[in-house]
């Protein structure tokens, strides 16, 4: 029943078309009369015999014959003697009404009509004709265009580029040198073949590029193309999967038909977790279309055939959802690790993107890359990108350090908004971020201040003290517990400085975030580094999200009810601890404070030398033990 129905209501093509342009031609045709006869006025005529009988009476002066319509104009003299015009049907035969007017010698006149509505009627047909076979051109078309698209439906989407066309080189990726000293035996192998060949060696099948976003995976694979001067196929892994049951597969048949059709060559899969997950990983189940695609590229890269001379490079930022099967020697035999780029790695990124900028002399980009760490190389072109578009919006000639530092705290704090007016509001701001700042300056394991400022910025940031991290600490992750505690302890120093100076009854909700950093780090003291009065103990292990493969949802439950007490006691006690020394250092330290908030009332912004030199004069202590005990 559903297949008749079904194919009542599907239309041809060809009625679809055709059918409303047949039905338009039907309503425009009543548009154009045959005659214009029909719109003339019934009034103004009179009839045949009454016209063969003023012709008899001689009351007839002129006739004017119409031999298209048949009609007659005639001028007839009435009864008063005034002359009138009226109009006369004819018969076909005209020629005995001829030679009556002849014999009573009235004046004839023979004329044509000007009928325009066969002319029209002509025209209008041909545009009929005109736009039925524009209509079956258009259909005959679209219909080569999807049997031609269902035959290509399998066919790999893979971009293709012919030897060193990708136009990047090794030079050109800086800030990853271990990278590239993995990359480079590739490049040697290709250029090489038989070197290796010779002792026995085979091709590495696959390289896995494992790296925090923006690190320059991509890059890596096109500067390794560029460097050996072979094909390269690029395509991301997204482009395999459909909602169709088999074109991964084909597809990926396919990419690797034209790559050995190419070799030796590389396979460029960006984003390889969109195919390669693990198989039967989902709680709901898992997508037939997506783990044939990864069978089909398990068989490929490792199967009953071989692949001589194709490469496979694919990059990622979650190795760790992808299928065992796919990262298993024969395969994927190596993983290389993009990290972000150390100190030396981001200056030769920055050095790279500045090549094509026109910076001032007193730019140094050694400063900004020790004022970078933890940025991706992405980041770091993205700086000084914003830098060169603030300094044509300035109308200035050249970067400066003024368009590198506002560029700097746009990307990683949020775009800078007009100031506030001097307020209530503008005070408590300034006494919360100097809260923050003065405890940055006094604690003997914080890192240094970089600068305190209260102009806000958007995404609701009212001001913000910025700290200058220990990149080694920062790339290595080993935190001492005397780092975490002056780090909860400055996190709060914000909340501190509300109740010492407004009281308990002014404290706002400004510090909720600083509160969520203090409960994460508390709790990772407490439960995953052993930095607490329960012991050395490992009561919590970080897991990944259940839905991308990692972990489960009853990695909660790896403790009692009566240790989860005890950690939340822990917590606790942590934070009041660093909270209570908060207190005191801005109690004890009172009228510098007052002093530092009227000084960044009046600046608004003010560099962490400077801010070091106010609280050394005013605490009469040499300016280098601030420094070096914040460097510790």
């Amino acid at each position: 029943m559903n297949h008749l129905l079904g194919s009542r209501t599907r239309r041809n093509p060809l009625s679809r078309y055709c059918l409303p342009l047949a039905a338009g031609w039907m309503v425009l045709q009543s548009f154009f009369p045959a005659s214009p006869t029909l719109a003339q006025d019934k009034s103004n005529k009179f009839s045949y015999s009454d016209f063969l009988e003023k012709i008899e009476q001689g009351k007839i002066k002129e006739v004017s014959l119409d031999s298209r319509t048949d009609t007659a104009t005639v001028t007839v003299v009435n009864e008063s003697g005034e002359t009138v015009t009226r109009e006369v049907n004819l018969f076909n035969d005209q020629s005995e009404l001829i030679s009556r007017l002849r014999e009573n010698n009235i004046d004839l006149t023979v004329k044509t009509s000007n009928d325009n509505a066969q002319t029209i009627g002509i025209i209008a047909n041909g545009a009929l004709i005109l736009l039925l076979v524009a209509g079956l051109a258009i259909i005959i078309r679209r219909s080569a265009k999807a049997s031609g698209q269902a035959m290509s439906f399998g066919k790999s989407r893979a971009r293709y580029q012919v030897e060193d066309q990708t136009g990047v080189k090794f030079d050109d990726v800086a800030g990853i040198d271990e990278a590239k000293e993995e990359l480079q035996e590739v490049v040697t192998f290709l250029k090489e073949t038989e070197r290796f060949t010779a002792v026995g060696a085979k091709i590495p099948k696959g390289l896995l590029l494992v790296g925090s976003p923006g690190t320059g995976k991509t890059l890596l694979a096109k500067a390794v193309s560029g460097e050996a001067g072979v094909p390269f196929y690029s395509i991301s892994g997204s482009e395999f999967v459909e909602m169709f049951v088999g074109v991964g597969a084909s597809r990926v048949r396919d990419l690797f038909k034209k790559a050995k059709e190419n070799a030796p060559c590389l396979i460029f899969i960006d984003e390889i977790d969109a195919v390669g997950r693990k198989r039967g990983a989902g709680l709901g189940g898992g997508n037939d279309e997506r783990e044939q695609t990864l069978n089909q590229l398990l068989t490929e890269m490792d199967g009953f055939e071989e692949n001589t001379g194709v490469i496979v490079i694919a990059a990622t930022n979650r190795a760790d959802v992808l299928d065992e099967a796919l990262m298993r020697p024969g395969r994927f035999d190596r993983q290389v690790t993009v990290d972000l780029p150390s100190y030396n790695g981001r200056l030769g990124i920055l050095q790279v993107h500045a090549q094509n900028k026109k910076l001032a002399e007193e730019v140094s980009l050694e400063t900004l890359a020790r004022r970078t760490p933890g940025l991706s190389g992405a980041d770091l072109a993205n700086i000084l990108n914003e830098a060169a578009i603030l300094t044509a919006r300035r109308f200035k000639p050249v970067i400066t350090p003024l368009e590198i530092d506002n560029a700097l705290d746009r990307i990683t704090i949020g775009l800078s908004l007009s100031p506030l007016l001097d307020s209530k509001k503008k005070r408590l701001i300034a006494y919360h971020e100097v809260g923050h700042a003065l405890l940055m300056t006094l604690l003997e394991h914080s890192d240094p201040l970089n600068k305190v400022t209260i102009i806000p910025r958007s995404g609701g940031v009212g001001g913000f003290a910025q700290q200058s991290f220990d990149e080694d600490m920062v790339d290595s992750g080993l935190y001492s517990r005397a780092w975490l505690i002056d780090r909860i302890t400055i996190t709060l120093g914000g909340r501190a400085a509300e109740q010492e100076i407004f009281g308990d009854a002014e404290v706002t909700a400004g510090a909720s975030n600083d509160l969520r950093v203090v409960a994460n780090l508390a709790r990772e003291m407490v439960t995953r580094y052993g930095m607490s009065d329960l012991g050395p103990l490992a009561l919590e292990s970080h897991h990944g999200q259940v839905f991308l493969g990692g972990g489960d949802m009853n990695n909660h439950n790896q403790y009692s009810e009566e240790v989860a007490t005890k950690i939340d006691e822990q917590m606790r006690a942590i934070a009041l601890r660093c909270y209570e020394k908060a207190r005191q250092l801005i109690r004890e330290n009172r009228d510098l404070m007052d002093h530092l908030v009227d000084r960044i009332l009046y600046e608004e912004t003010i560099e962490g030398e400077e801010f070091r030199r106010i609280v050394a004069q005013y605490r009469q202590l040499p300016e280098k033990q601030l420094v070096s005990s914040g460097n510790k």
